[in-house]
Order: C-alpha cells, then sequence, then structure tokens
C-alpha cells in the first residue's frame, strides 16, 4: 500500500471495527502543511457516534480484559512487525501529514517501536498483592484490573507516537480505548493506529477511532459516562478545560501539556557540545515539541563566545521541503502557527529584543530567529514557543540560573551543561520540572523512565510502571477463612 493510499482509503470513523463514514453536517479536511495539497476529507462525527464508540468499547472490554495476558502480547508482536514492514509507507505519511522531516520520522518510528516494545511488558506487569491482617483468619488480596475504558486525546505534533504511547499501554493492560486525534493530523494520529491494531488482531470495538471537532460534540468525548480515565496530550489551556470537566464528572486525568524549558550552559561546559546540544533541542521539528528549548540561558563569562557558535550553526539550518533529506527545518503545522510565531517575534523586537537572527516567513515556512536582550517584562519568556524561536539569556551564577529556569508556569524538561557532573546533578534538582538532562539535549523520552511535568505541564506520569498507575485500579477482595465474630 502507497502512502498516498492511507489518505484515500483511511479517511474514516472506526467504530466497533468497522471503517465507516461520519454523519456530520461538515467536513475536516486535512492538508499537506508545506504545499496546501488537499490529502482528504473526513466527514465528523456527531455526539451519536461519540456514544456508539464508547458503547463498543463498553461491549468489547470484558471479553479483552479476559484475554489471557501472553495471548494480548502477541497483538503487539504483529504490530511490531507491520511497521516494519510498512516503514516507508509510514514515513511518507509522516513527513505528509505533520511536515516531518526524515529525521523526525524516523526519530517517532523509532520512538513508537520502543512503546510498543514496552507495552509487551506491561501485558504482565499489573501484579496483585497479599496483605496481612490483623484476624488471624482473614486473607487480603489487592488485585490491578483494567480500569475499563480509556479516552485519549492526541496533538498533532508527534500524532502516531503519541496516539500509540497512551493507546498500547492502555490495550496491554485490558482496557478498550476511544481515540480522538488532532484535527490537523488525522491519518497519523488516527486511522493508521487503528489499521496497525486491526491487522494486527484487536478485536472490533477494543479500539475506537473518531475524527471530529469541539465544534462538533462540545465535550462530549469528557463527560460520557463510559470512560473511566482521560489521557490528553496538548496544550496547557485546553487541558485545563479537560481537567476540569473530566473531575466534575469523577474522572481520573493523565495530562500531558506545554513546556518553556530552560537549557543552561555554565561556565565550565564544553561551548561546542552545547551549542549541537541546544540547536537540536530548540529546532528539531521546527520547535513544535512541548519538550524543546525555549529558553537558551548562558553563564555571562562565555555568553560572547556560545552566542557566536550558535548563530553560526543555526545559519547552516536548512528550510524548506520536508521531503527534502537535507531540510533541517519544514513547515509549521497550519497558518494560525505561522501567524502566532511571526507576531510573537514582531512583539519582542518591538519591546526592546535584539534579532541576531530573524527568520523569515514564506507561506507555511518560518525560518529560525534568535533573540539576545530580552527584557525581563517580556511575555515571550514565559510562554511556550511553539516554532522555531530561540532565546539566549545571560546569567550571573548558578543562583540566578536557577532562579531563571523557574520563572515560568511551566516545568516539564530542561537540561544542564557544565564540566562537572554532580554540579549539574545539584542544579538539576533545583528546577522545578519533572525532567532534567545533564549535558545533554532537553528532548527526550524513553519508555520506561516516567514521563511528565510539574505546574502547567501536566498531572501524572506516562511510561513504565506509570502506566499500570495510569490505566489500572486497584479492587481489594478480603477472604474469611472459618467463621468472623460480629458485634450484634
Amino acid at each position: 500500500m502507497s502512502y498516498r493510499s492511507y489518505f484515500d482509503e483511511l479517511a474514516c470513523q472506526y467504530i466497533d471495527g468497522e471503517w465507516r463514514a461520519g454523519t456530520g453536517s461538515w467536513d475536516i479536511v486535512d492538508f499537506n502543511p508545506y504545499d496546501g495539497e488537499k490529502l482528504a476529507s473526513i466527514t465528523v462525527a456527531t455526539v451519536t457516534e461519540i456514544d456508539e464508540a464508547y458503547r463498543a468499547a463498553e461491549r468489547a472490554q470484558p471479553r479483552w480484559a479476559a484475554t489471557n495476558p501472553y495471548r494480548r502480547r502477541l497483538v503487539f508482536e504483529r504490530a511490531l512487525r507491520i511497521i516494519d514492514e510498512r516503514e516507508a509507507e509510514l514515513t511518507g505519511a509522516i513527513m505528509t501529514e505533520c511536515g516531518g522531516t526524515a529525521l523526525k520520522a524516523a526519530f517517532e518510528l523509532h520512538l513508537v517501536r520502543e512503546f510498543l516494545r514496552e507495552a509487551l511488558q506491561l501485558a504482565l506487569r499489573a501484579e496483585g498483592r497479599i496483605l496481612p491482617s490483623p484476624d488471624d483468619t482473614k486473607e487480603n488480596r489487592l488485585y490491578r484490573v483494567p480500569v475499563g475504558v480509556v479516552g485519549v486525546i492526541s496533538p498533532f505534533n508527534f500524532p502516531f507516537l503519541l496516539s500509540i504511547k497512551s493507546v498500547a499501554p492502555a490495550l496491554a493492560l485490558g482496557n478498550a480505548v476511544v481515540l480522538k486525534p488532532h484535527q490537523n493530523t488525522p491519518i497519523c494520529g488516527g486511522a493508521l493506529v487503528a489499521k496497525v491494531f486491526e491487522e494486527a488482531g484487536v478485536p472490533g470495538g477494543v479500539l475506537n477511532v473518531v475524527v471530529t471537532d469541539i465544534a462538533e460534540i462540545g465535550d462530549a468525548l469528557i463527560e460520557h459516562p463510559v470512560p473511566k480515565v482521560i489521557s490528553f496530550t496538548g496544550s496547557d489551556k485546553v487541558g485545563r478545560h479537560v481537567n476540569t470537566v473530566a473531575a466534575s464528572h469523577f474522572k481520573r486525568v493523565v495530562l500531558e501539556l506545554g513546556g518553556n524549558s530552560a537549557l543552561i550552559v555554565l561556565d565550565d561546559a564544553d561551548l561546542d557540545y552545547a551549542v549541537d546540544a541546544a540547536v537540536f533541542s530548540r529546532f528539531v521539528h521546527q520547535g513544535q515539541v512541548c519538550m524543546a528549548a525555549n529558553r537558551v540561558l548562558v553563564d555571562r563569562s562565555v555568553q560572547a563566545e556560545f552566542t557566536e557558535k550558535f548563530v553560526a550553526k543555526v545559519r547552516t539550518l536548512k528550510v524548506g521541503d520536508p521531503a527534502d533529506p537535507e531540510t533541517h527545518i519544514g513547515p509549521l503545522i497550519n497558518s494560525t502557527q505561522v501567524e502566532a510565531i511571526t507576531t510573537l517575534v514582531r512583539q519582542a523586537v518591538d519591546e526592546g529584543a535584539t534579532a541576531v537572527v530573524r527568520g523569515e516567513t514564506d507561506g507555511s515556512l518560518v525560518g529560525p530567529s534568535v533573540l539576545t536582550d530580552v527584557p525581563e517584562d517580556s511575555p515571550i519568556l514565559g510562554q511556550e514557543i511553539f516554532g522555531p524561536v530561540a532565546l539566549i539569556i545571560p546569567f550571573d551564577g548558578e543562583d540566578e540560573a536557577v532562579r531563571i529556569a523557574n520563572a515560568t508556569p511551566y516545568g516539564l524538561s530542561g537540561a544542564v551543561h557544565t564540566g562537572d557532573v554532580e554540579r549539574g546533578v545539584r542544579i538539576a534538582k533545583r528546577i522545578d520540572s519533572g525532567m532534567v538532562h545533564v549535558n545533554d539535549a532537553t528532548v527526550h523520552d524513553e519508555p520506561i523512565v516516567p514521563f511528565g511535568g510539574e505546574k502547567h505541564s501536566g498531572l501524572g506520569r506516562l511510561n513504565g510502571d506509570s502506566m499500570v498507575e495510569a490505566f489500572t485500579t486497584t479492587k481489594w477482595i478480603s477472604v474469611q477463612h472459618g467463621r468472623s465474630r460480629f458485634p450484634f
């Protein structure tokens, strides 16, 4: 199957094991963000289809949960083989729908494989316990059981990965899932996930995909009585709303939200290496990464040398067609993001920042910008920049570096570069962030290490044992051996 055929054949809803059209009165049109080519047109799912998807999941889940976990594991083994066999087609789809470069597509598929391999192990990891009782004749059994049905809402930047990252562990642990991909990436974030798992042997109804928009369904995906957990990856603004609605319906949430990461370069850092890490951390996938290093904090004693090398490296980045293997920076996902980024740079410069590199905008392509001398009260310092804009900020000493790093409502990732690893660890401990990397990039994800943020960057953790916490619940069953004595 050519990757082009994905956009023709999978432009559907996937509900109860059937590929079918939505019944809404309008279509979501899927465009190639680089050249504006129309890829697919998908009639939106209505509230009725949301209900049908959740009810199908509710019906199918008990039998799936009762399936021996060793047999559930076979699904993920087959899914891995399918991805290996279709790597070229999947790469083409990611580059075409997401505007991802070849490097980004390879990175995404690599992590998809890693998370599927972890799902193989998760199927066997929901361990029970036997706990003691003050009553000599009582036995306390603690079981780990699936929550039932999980609602997953995924973003546009790494849609195939970030859908599978929640879908695969939820399925492995015996749950059924209803997935809603972002409307800018309905094929990579939704249909392809369904297709892979359908061919891998997931029974109909266990995984459902609905392509729709809040304009059509409102909060129906979150409010519906069937799902017990909502896993959302996206902006903190939408995440706040998801959390509020879910909490009012007594649902558990896992929120993986935005970031404003700081990469700190200390006075004893290897500057050439720090430059490489910082450029990657800021500009990978056009900066459309929640872990991206928005702010590069540099000790004032090495600021001039670092900035010169950083700017020289940035000027080598090629902006253009993501299908060109030499391209480093491809298109932003849509015109809204383009306008937001260009406006942000213009406002920062108007406020007094210096653009030592000022990227040009050409359609959906936005060249990299590097800003220095950013005023301390500039709004750009405290917000997530989901585009190719780097801020270089000087500091005097470790305490000021930590203060600046923490001066944001976000706390997702970060990095510290130093010639003394333990010095780096000491500083990392002081940064109010869920993840900090010493002498590395800010962009990392590993399937067994807890992934998540503090403050406005989210609630809960994903990956490894955190998936068991997220997608199962505990059930206490006591067994009385003999007869209890009752007070009346």
